[in-house]
């Protein structure tokens, strides 16, 4: 376990010149769903998240740079998992369920994260190294504020909550078009609505998108996920402004380890999620 803020999951990092990995490993039987809202993702395998399709576990979520690009460290980390014999059972063996998101970073004009950036993070999540914020893994390149033509920071943030006896975590990178928004809804570092004011047309229009991870120890139906994930976009909404814009390729994925034998209200998981979310939005920033 990298870190006990993350429950029962390993999580880890590979980062590298601005740009990088972060994998989160889920116990096995993991229930997940998600939802992107963003209007130009980068994902991979997020079809099979919808409730109506047969697969409900996940084995690994990959959050990467590079844009398109760096949805080739999923391939690292399906290899590295089907060596371990994780996966879907099938006639022919174990097939494993990686989802992936990226960020655009400056790697998508360089060397964004491939396969081999992919396992590298794998190997740092299982050696139980301790799981840092900020301009790591998947959030090295990452900024905000970009809708003011600013090169403000973002990163990776971690924020956790408890919810009766089941916990949640939520990790997220912080690439977003916006800006990041205290609670008094102000950004972070502007400092005033009024000041450095929205360009339209400016040059870092397609460079970002926020994507995150919701992580709960609650037993939860794959429809019960998504509509966790629904309410982590919530907490985009609160954290960013403007959020889920043409331009970013916001996605959550949620993810129900079942560990907590107990019956947890759905509706007061969702409320936590969304105040999780916008916490470890900002934290990804607070340093």
């Amino acid at each position: 376990m990298s870190d006990p803020q993350l429950l029962s999951a390993w999580a880890g990092h590979w980062t590298g010149t601005g740009t990088g990995v972060t994998v989160i490993l889920p116990p096995p039987g993991t229930v997940g769903s998600g939802e992107v809202r963003g209007g130009a993702p980068a994902t991979r395998e997020f079809a099979l998240l919808d409730p109506s399709r047969t697969v409900d576990r996940v084995d690994a979520v990959v959050l990467s740079g590079g844009s398109a690009f760096g949805l080739a460290a999923g391939d690292g980390v399906v290899g590295l998992l089907r060596e371990l014999a994780v996966g879907f059972p099938t006639p022919l063996g174990p097939v494993p369920i990686v989802v992936g998101m990226s960020i655009f970073d400056g790697s998508v004009a360089g060397a964004p994260p491939d396969a081999v950036s992919g396992r590298r993070a794998v190997v740092a999540a299982m050696s139980g190294e301790e799981f840092t914020t900020g301009a790591v893994g998947a959030g090295a390149g990452a900024t905000t504020g970009k809708w003011r033509e600013r090169l403000d920071p973002g990163g990776v943030g971690l924020a956790v909550s408890s919810v009766g006896p089941a916990s949640l975590a939520a990790v997220a990178v912080v690439n977003a078009w916006g800006d990041v928004t205290g609670p008094d809804g102000r950004p972070v570092f502007a400092g005033s609505s009024e000041e450095d004011p929205p360009v339209a047309g400016n040059p870092f229009e397609m460079a970002n998108t926020t994507v995150a991870v919701l992580l709960t120890d609650a037993r939860l139906s794959k429809a019960d996920c998504y509509l966790l994930a629904q309410s982590g976009h919530t907490g985009f909404a609160r954290a960013l402004n403007p959020a889920h814009s043409r331009f970013d390729g916001d996605a959550v994925v949620a993810l129900a380890t079942g560990e907590v034998a107990e019956e947890v209200n759905l509706d007061l998981l969702r409320v936590a999620a969304a105040s999780t979310m916008a916490d470890a939005i900002r934290n990804a920033v607070n340093r």
